[in-house]
């Protein structure tokens, strides 16, 4: 090694002569041949001395304990994120389910939200319920009730008109026809436009006629109005900095301008007639001082076309935002009194509406007082699960020709901006883990320093002359390293205070690697697991509800409490219906639930009594489903879906095939290798009430019933053998579920914790069975048979 300095020296000068003149090119022709062997030499074992040096480093930086570290904390966080991602966001695709043409044109995440719209009936203003709880049927959209909402995204895009949401919904009465006015987010031009949609049954199920009004600015708040035989429309159009008017040429899809009322953003107006004149209520916020959504201003005129004098005491309002100075919908007349609805946007945007009676209305005063908000329009204990469970912030309720009274009101199940704040959660809850695994570096001394010196300005290689001059005369260079140097003793001195060798230490590293865990956990969920709803799934744009049935005594309480609180909270889910069969029933007070819980004693304890005939259920779908099984709201949505597509079916999650010969039964695995099912387990099943429950205590099954009580076990096996008796198509559905828990094998009162004898008695009951009503063993239906994949 002794001559390759040398060498090197030669080599680099002699690029350095160059640049200065010659000096160092070599000694004329003679030497030239000479000189050039040497160069090639030269660079020749310096390029290799660098190569080795670069590998070297790159190897060293390969194996140090540091980047092993960090790489492997990066795979084990990674696999435990994918895992829960795997455990927790259910397969399948949502959105296909919803509606295939929409999944894909509308109904994208938007960050102002989800709106969509529900109607409401009541004898007065103040007794409104939701369209589920008045019972409405239709058989052609297997709505057995219809449920709220009625308008949503998914409906209109579906229609051919692409929509984000729908909010903001005003009624027009015309004859035997409702026609609903509504603001519909437009994906592409991400700006609101008026839809318009119509209904001849009272509001159940809606036509969607299109796009009523579109400008080159956003539109919102559609009110419309009659005025001396035409129909006017005064939308918000804030954007464009003044109120417009528009009047009807051919209702309801053609409109014309017909003048603009005032050169101000008002938001959110609307006009009404009081004692003589006409009011307009509407909000500026572009003026100075002006509190955003707790502004309110009043104008008044003789005629709707104007023109308009504002009000003495102008601003009427300019409050918190949360006190409802903002309307949100169209006033309404009761009983002589004038009742003005308005927005509290305290927590969010929109977060609820409020209703207030005008006491005082002139030309120099106004006065009102808050009235208590109808119950029937309250959210539901859901959250998020339920359509409007987040917020609602506008209503229209309006008196029919008919004499009833109707609503319309728009709801959210996410606050305003939900997407963008999930995301910052999500990436702040990684970021966390990430200065916790550096953390869990330095305690493990994986970690050495937390920034090397060679990093700092100091040592940063060759810099020029004027730089370096900068760095002396504002000494920064120093400043820089000296922080880098006690920045680098806080490794040393964790170590030394938690003392990683200890009991106390090892436990301190446990907690940070668990909470580490849960934090990606955390992020995962808020950055791909969506809003958090498990929402209710479309057949053919409408909802639907049914009952949960279960059946138990009282050895089962803690099983039936947590059943009560997880499933009571699933969107689509009307009523609990307990069959109590053995003991003293528990008081509704001990169980948490979001829907009203009906515990039916029995006075035999009797497996009949899960299909036994009740009059007082209220839906046709009812899912029965046992106290110890749990899966997620998702799965039930999903299987609910499926029996609306089919009705007819036991539509359930537990597949089993009866075949061979003699007839055994056999768990879910055996049909998984034999590809196929012929019967679905009503431990966990979609029927429909009023065949299942006829069937069941039909005379035909009568000896079956018997021999149910004397085996007290194959009630559901019986009930899939009156399905196929009675048809000679395909009588079961199976659903898979993303998981299921069963914690009959947990518990001492389960009939079939011993597996053995369960499956013992329930091969007795198919030979049985088969006598009475034929054999199962000639059906079968693959796995895969849907194109939504949820039976694979």
């Amino acid at each position: 090694m002794g001559g390759l300095s040398p060498t090197i020296v030669a080599a680099v000068g002699g690029g350095g002569g160059g640049n200065g003149g010659g000096g160092g090119g070599g000694g004329g022709a003679n030497g030239a041949s000479s000189s050039n062997s040497c160069c090639d030499m030269s660079l020749r074992c310096w390029c290799r001395w660098r190569c080795r040096d670069h590998q070297h480093q790159h190897l060293r930086l390969l194996f140090s304990s540091a980047f092993v570290f960090f790489f492997g904390c990066f795979v084990l966080y990674g696999s435990v994120a994918t895992l829960y991602a795997w455990l927790a966001f259910t397969p399948g695709v949502h959105g296909l389910a919803q509606s295939e043409s929409s999944s894909s044109l509308g109904c994208l995440q938007d960050n102002e939200g989800s709106w969509s719209v529900g109607v409401f009936y009541g004898d007065s203003p103040f007794s409104l319920k939701p369209i589920e709880k008045a019972n409405v049927w239709k058989d052609e959209v297997a709505a057995w009730p219809v449920a709220n909402p009625v308008v949503t995204c998914a409906s209109v895009s579906d229609a051919g008109y692409p929509s984000n949401f729908v909010a903001d919904p005003f009624l027009y009465e015309q004859g035997d026809t409702l026609y609903l006015f509504y603001e519909t987010k437009n994906p592409m031009t991400m700006q609101g436009d008026i839809g318009v949609s119509k209904s001849t049954d009272k509001g159940a199920t809606w036509q969607q006629l299109g796009i009523a009004l579109n400008e080159d600015w956003h539109l919102s708040y559609p009110y419309v109005f009659n005025y001396l035989g035409q129909i006017y429309m005064m939308p918000e159009s804030s954007k464009r900095g003044e109120l417009r008017l528009y009047r009807a040429l051919n209702f309801p899809l053609q409109w014309t301008l017909e003048k603009v009322i005032m050169k101000k953003p008002l938001v959110d107006a609307l006009i009404i007639k009081f004692d003589g004149k006409y009011w307009l209520f509407g909000s500026d916020h572009s003026g100075f001082g002006a509190s955003k959504n707790g502004q309110l201003e009043i104008w008044y005129s003789s005629s709707p076309l104007g023109p308009w004098k504002p009000h003495r005491k102008n601003p009427i309002y300019n409050v918190d935002k949360s006190l409802g100075a903002r309307n949100g919908g169209r006033p309404f007349f009761y009983e002589g009194n004038l009742y003005r609805i308005g927005q509290d946007c305290g927590e969010t945007y929109g977060r609820a509406v409020r209703i207030f009676k005008v006491e005082v209305l002139t030309e120099n005063e106004y006065k009102e007082v808050e009235v208590p908000l109808p119950l029937g329009l309250i959210e539901p204990n859901k959250g998020r699960n339920s359509w409007n469970g987040g917020r609602y912030h506008h209503l229209d309720v309006q008196q029919l020709s008919s004499g009833e009274w109707i609503a319309v009101m728009d709801g959210d199940r996410v606050p305003s901006g939900d997407p963008v704040q999930r995301f910052i959660f999500g990436c702040a809850s990684v970021a966390v883990v990430a200065v916790l695994v550096l953390l869990l570096g330095v305690l493990l001394g994986a970690v050495k320093c937390i920034i090397p010196l060679n990093w700092c300005i100091h040592n940063s290689g060759k810099r020029s002359d004027a730089f370096l001059a900068w760095e002396r005369s504002n000494q920064f260079s120093s400043k820089v390293r000296r922080f880098c140097s006690r920045l680098n003793r806080v490794p040393s001195f964790l170590r030394g205070w938690i003392k990683p060798n200890t009991y106390t230490g090892k436990l301190v590293i446990v907690i940070i690697f668990v909470v580490g865990v849960a934090l990606m956990c955390t992020g995962v969920k808020y950055i791909f697991g969506g809003n958090g709803a498990e929402e209710a799934y479309l057949w053919k744009g409408h909802y639907s509800q049914f009952t949960l049935l279960t059946m138990t005594y009282d050895a089962r309480l803690w099983n039936l409490k947590m059943y009560v609180k997880h499933y009571s909270r699933c969107s689509s889910v009307r009523e609990i219906v307990v069959v109590w069969n053995k003991g003293i029933p528990p008081q509704l007070s001990d169980l948490d639930s979001a829907v009203p819980v009906r515990i039916r004693v029995e006075t035999e304890n009797s497996l009949n009594n899960r299909f036994k005939i009740d009059p007082e259920i209220k839906t046709r779908a009812v899912l029965e489903l046992d106290d110890d099984i749990m899966m997620t709201c998702d799965d039930i949505e999903r299987g609910f879906r499926v029996w609306r597509q089919h009705p007819d079916r036991i539509v359930g999650f537990y597949p089993r095939l009866i075949d061979g010969s003699p007839l055994k039964y056999r768990g879910e695995k055996y049909a998984r290798r034999q590809k196929g099912y012929n019967m679905i387990l009503t431990g966990a099943a979609f029927i429909d009430s009023q065949v299942a429950f006829r069937r069941y205590w039909s005379e035909e099954a009568e000896q079956a019933r018997e021999l149910v009580d004397r085996y007290f076990n194959c009630e559901d096996v019986l009930l899939n053998y009156l399905y196929a008796n009675a048809s000679s198509s395909k009588t079961v559905e199976y659903v898979k579920p993303a998981w299921a828990i069963d914690t009959s094998k947990l518990s001492g009162a389960a009939i079939s914790r011993n597996t053995k004898v369960h499956y013992k008695v329930r091969s007795n009951c198919l030979l049985k069975f088969s006598e009475m009503y034929g054999s199962l063993a000639g059906h079968k239906w693959e796995f895969d048979g849907r194109k939504d994949g949820w039976d694979l």
